[in-house]
């Protein structure tokens, strides 16, 4: 486990205390339940804005308290952990990096400040097809003006029906890039789609409509991806966290043959194979995020390392969930079965273990 500064350790256990209270997987069941467009919480995202939440990244001079990705992660694990359902990664961190790191100065002062203090959603619209495929970007981005013009489509846009602001990759006059939609411009259609892990996703299509570039082509869509991948990964070790912990609660209790089944030698092995792999993958993601922190040139090949790592553990974790708790595991009264459909969920977004780890192998020389 990264040592953590006094500041942090202090947002991580207020984080805790928050998402403990305020926030419990019950919480998402009655989102499902409720069928919200958006997808979250409107009320608890406004409370999570008032925390600071949404600016830990965002520069001071533009109303965050740029306090790092490390920092970020230590948020997005705890909501994790019970399954919170809001726009923190894709507005808050993915999105206000785009802008942080491609944005003119005019773009930042508009945008940043209204993400820091939550009043304006935004959200990256990468992927033209089913799968995580930046590079084969076929949307088109055609000048016009002192700007440009979208035609094309983007699937599976996180947080896409509650977004005022859409980041999205396109292939321009000098390849592929990175340009700033409104969500209500001419032009923009979205689709509401029913996700297995509950949360707000859309298709969104383009016609015609205007858009702002971000400077930094291609090289800016990678390091935007990479926050994101890594911000997904933190959130995924906290959920395959707590779903272990509750198993292992649940191993000691479940009696069987006269005796707990957490003493079945069997069970102890697959609760250690857990365990462990558990501790690799905090290793991967707390590196990945460091890495970003201070800009390490080898953080694309620690973020793909712990996407990879953490999506396999998760899929272990939650699969193991849902058969150590037998019969109750299968049922929609657990919560086991949240665990696992978000852990499908996350594996996807941003790319999955089969993409990271073939990229990571590209990044190694292979």
């Amino acid at each position: 486990m990264a040592v953590l500064s006094e500041e942090q350790s202090m947002l991580r256990d207020a984080a805790k205390a928050w998402t403990q209270e305020k926030s419990p997987v019950r919480a998402l069941r009655g989102l499902r339940d409720s069928r919200s467009d958006h997808g979250y919480d409107t009320e608890a995202w406004n409370e999570m804005a008032q925390m600071g939440w949404a600016g830990v990244i965002v520069p001071e001079a533009y109303g965050g308290s740029e306090f790092g990705f490390l920092s970020m992660g230590l948020i997005l694990e705890e909501l994790g952990r019970t399954l919170t359902a809001s726009p923190l990664l894709a507005s808050g961190l993915a999105a206000a990096s785009a802008l942080t790191l491609g944005g003119s100065e005019a773009q930042k002062a508009e945008w940043l400040p209204k993400i820091a203090d939550g009043s304006t959603i935004a959200t990256l619209a990468i992927d033209d097809g089913p799968h995580h495929a930046p590079e084969r970007t076929a949307l088109a981005a055609t000048a016009s003006g002192d700007g440009y013009r979208l035609n094309g489509r983007k699937t599976f846009v996180l947080e896409g029906m509650a977004a005022d602001l859409l980041v999205v990759s396109a292939r321009g006059p000098k390849g592929i890039g990175l340009f700033l939609v409104r969500a209500d411009a001419a032009g923009v259609n979205r689709t509401r789609l029913q996700l297995a892990d509950s949360r707000g996703a859309a298709n969104v299509t383009f016609e015609e409509t205007p858009a702002q570039a971000l400077a930094g082509g291609a090289g800016l869509l990678d390091q935007v991806l990479d926050r994101a991948r890594a911000g997904v990964a933190a959130e995924m070790l906290g959920s395959a966290s707590q779903a272990f912990e509750t198993t292992l609660d649940y191993l000691k209790v479940r009696v069987q043959f006269g005796q707990p089944i957490g003493a079945f030698q069997a069970l102890q092995h697959r609760a250690a194979k857990m365990f462990t792999d558990l501790e690799l993958s905090r290793s991967a993601v707390e590196a990945a995020l460091a890495a970003l922190d201070v800009d390490s040139p080898e953080a694309p090949e620690l973020v793909s390392l712990a996407k990879a790592k953490m999506g396999d553990t998760f899929h272990l974790v939650s699969n193991e969930m849902v058969q150590m708790h037998g019969g109750i595991g299968m049922t929609d009264a657990h919560e086991a079965g949240f665990y696992l459909k978000r852990a499908r969920a996350a594996e996807a977004a941003f790319g999955n273990q089969a993409y990271h780890r073939d990229r990571y192998a590209r990044l190694q020389g292979y």
